[in-house]
């Protein structure tokens, strides 16, 4: 009987952590977009990356008003976070809690891809998903 009624806990537990973590709407016609570099562009190892936004504010990630969110870079990164779940935190997928518009990120000379994905005070992105256009840039 315990057992029973620690896994009718763990499963209320669950599905409140599920809720939690539905993805909140995207504000209609709101977008992200890397303003610079360009898509292209041969660069030093020490990138200054600009990070722009329409029709959404930027906050840090400790401010859950609606219609906010902050800036996260994914470098290199193929698969996008999984919906409805928090964007990881590792050298691929930096966050701006803070509510930077801008970084300086060192990248290894070659070809890089650079995309933002723009999420809430819970890290997870919107929905729809405000991604921008993914960049190819060529660091010497």
């Amino acid at each position: 009987m315990r057992s029973i009624v620690l896994v009718g806990a763990i499963l209320l537990v669950a599905q409140a952590m599920a809720e939690d973590l539905a993805p909140l709407k995207a504000p209609h016609g709101a977008r992200v977009y890397i303003v610079s570099p360009a898509n292209g562009a041969t660069v030093g190892q020490d990138v200054h990356v600009v990070f722009g936004v329409e029709g959404i504010a930027v906050a840090p990630a400790t401010d859950a008003t609606a219609g906010t969110g902050h800036h996260h870079l994914l470098i290199d990164v193929a698969d996008l976070p999984s919906a409805g779940a928090p964007i990881p935190a590792d050298a691929q997928h930096k966050h701006y809690g803070k509510g930077q518009t801008d970084d300086i990120v060192h990248l290894t000379p070659g070809d890089h891809t650079l995309q933002l994905d723009f999420a809430d005070y819970r890290h997870v992105p919107f929905d729809p998903p405000l991604l921008s256009k993914k960049i190819v840039i060529h660091v010497k």
